[in-house]
């Protein structure tokens, strides 16, 4: 009887470790993937504010920013009206100051992900000296690059 009780130990403890570590990793995947969308939320939520707090008096650091977080198409189509969207928003005296009121994540792997974000904007220029209340909504799609979620699309949605 002494043996079948060491052997019931033995397979119940082996069994309790494997459960353990199983139970365990699973939480490790859980942290990484929580932490993951974590990172695309807050890379997505600093774009779309970048993207809609422009100020003619310093557009070359705010359009800075927006490049900073930019990658692929959207970067190279942003960057090539840079010199164009200088001009006009001087000109106009353009101030735009937005904040992000949601975001949410449509879909994410371990290197893409589509963010939806619902931003608004106090806008003030030349034709609206008191300033106009804008709201959008705009589609992200980041991308890890670097150790970074960079934004590599946006499009006004809806």
């Amino acid at each position: 009887m002494s043996g079948a009780r060491t052997v019931g130990l033995v397979v119940v403890t082996v069994l309790t470790t494997v459960l353990a570590i199983w139970l365990g990793l699973g939480l490790q995947e859980q942290r990484v993937a929580d932490q993951r969308r974590q990172d695309i939320l807050a890379a997505a939520r600093q774009s779309a504010l970048n993207f809609t707090s422009l100020d003619y008096r310093h557009y070359d650091r705010d359009s800075g920013n927006v490049l900073k977080g930019a990658t692929g198409d959207f970067e190279k189509q942003f960057a090539a009206q840079t010199k164009q969207l200088t001009e006009l928003v001087a000109r106009n005296k353009s101030v735009s100051e937005g904040h992000v009121l949601d975001a949410g994540i449509v879909r994410s792997d371990e290197r893409s992900a589509r963010v939806l974000v619902v931003a608004d904007s106090k806008v003030t220029n030349t034709a609206l000296p008191k300033g106009e209340a804008r709201t959008y909504r705009l589609q992200l799609d980041l991308v890890l690059e670097g150790g970074r979620w960079l934004t590599s699309d946006v499009e006004f949605v809806g």
